[in-house]
């Protein structure tokens, strides 16, 4: 076959058959005796063999390799087209990103388009300053992508970044829930208990509120802590087991004993909080300053129920418990 139908047959330009000739990747076997080349069905063969491998990838010097040279094995070759085509796939997922994210901003113009692009170079720096000064040097009247935002929240590890990419967050609306909400679902419990921050300043939005109820069963404590306060804050009763357990534990216990007491404040709860926290005080194993916490917390409990607690703990076996719990007693009798 001369080379117009070998291009035909094989969709392998007349152009493309030169430079293989011209490389000796892909010789035909004969002439025709006016000097054009002519391919045999052997030929052919090895035009598809090319492109092939060619389509994995495969450089021409490659192809030439793995045909001509029986010691050329795939193994390794193929291993490192593999981690070439990841490495290339991560740059193009992160410049779909980047497109997106500019999308989103609905530019006016190319100087909005170069703003955003600044506010990602910076947000990409490695050094926690320079992420912090593209976040605080944004000018209000200019829209950034919460979702942009968001990403960078889940991916924070600076806390003093991370609270200036919160604050920002909270002012450019509701739109980055979505993509808060699935760091609340992330194997890294790191990103799981950013998401949950970032989540408990929006947690006015419902569907912040709801990925919040999710985080309130992470298996991770810290995760599970500002959900807790946040829902509680907007009174959600599901919250109140981890609440008390942030009293037992003394980790935000301040903050914790208040919006239980803010709980309190619905008769339909406040049982079901005195008895959360009394069920502590007689845990099996219960500290004195773990009991001493718990005292304090009940101070912040409205009702008639907390002064009998009180009283009863005030003749508690454990002298410092006892002398807290007549201390809170009288501070009661005192409000009254």
């Amino acid at each position: 076959m001369l080379i117009g139908e070998v291009a035909r047959r094989s969709g392998v330009s007349a152009r493309m058959l030169r430079h293989y000739d011209a490389l000796g990747l892909v010789r035909p076997t004969g002439r025709t005796v006016g000097g054009y080349r002519e391919y045999s069905a052997e030929d052919v063969r090895r035009i598809f063999h090319v492109e092939s491998l060619r389509s994995l990838g495969l450089s021409l010097h490659q192809v030439a390799q793995a045909l001509g040279d029986p010691a050329f094995t795939p193994d390794a070759l193929v291993g490192d087209l593999i981690r070439w085509t990841q490495e290339r796939l991560d740059r193009e997922r992160e410049l779909l990103e980047r497109l997106r994210a500019i999308d989103a901003s609905a530019p006016a113009d190319w100087q909005d388009v170069l703003r955003v692009v600044a506010l990602m170079q910076g947000l990409d720096s490695p050094h926690a300053a320079r992420r912090q000064q593209a976040v605080l040097a944004r000018q209000d009247d200019v829209p950034v992508p919460a979702e942009l935002l968001a990403k960078a929240v889940l991916a924070e590890p600076d806390p003093v970044v991370s609270g200036a990419l919160r604050w920002a967050l909270a002012r450019s609306g509701d739109s980055g829930v979505t993509a808060l909400a699935a760091g609340v679902h992330d194997e890294d419990p790191a990103v799981r208990l950013r998401a949950a921050r970032a989540l408990a300043d929006l947690a006015e939005v419902p569907a912040a509120a709801a990925a919040l109820e999710d985080a309130l069963a992470d298996p991770d404590p810290a995760v599970r802590r500002p959900a807790a306060l946040a829902l509680g804050r907007r009174g959600t009763t599901a919250a109140v087991p981890v609440l008390v357990g942030m009293v037992v534990d003394g980790v935000n216990d301040v903050d914790a004993a208040e919006v239980l007491g803010a709980l309190s404040a619905d008769p339909a709860r406040a049982d079901g909080v005195l008895t959360a926290l009394t069920g502590e005080l007689t845990a099996p194993g219960a500290d004195s300053a773990t009991r001493i916490r718990l005292t304090q917390a009940l101070v912040e409990l409205p009702g008639p129920g907390v002064r009998q607690v009180l009283d009863r703990l005030s003749r508690d076996d454990d002298p410092a418990v006892a002398r807290v719990a007549a201390a809170f007693a009288g501070l009661l009798d005192g409000r009254s």
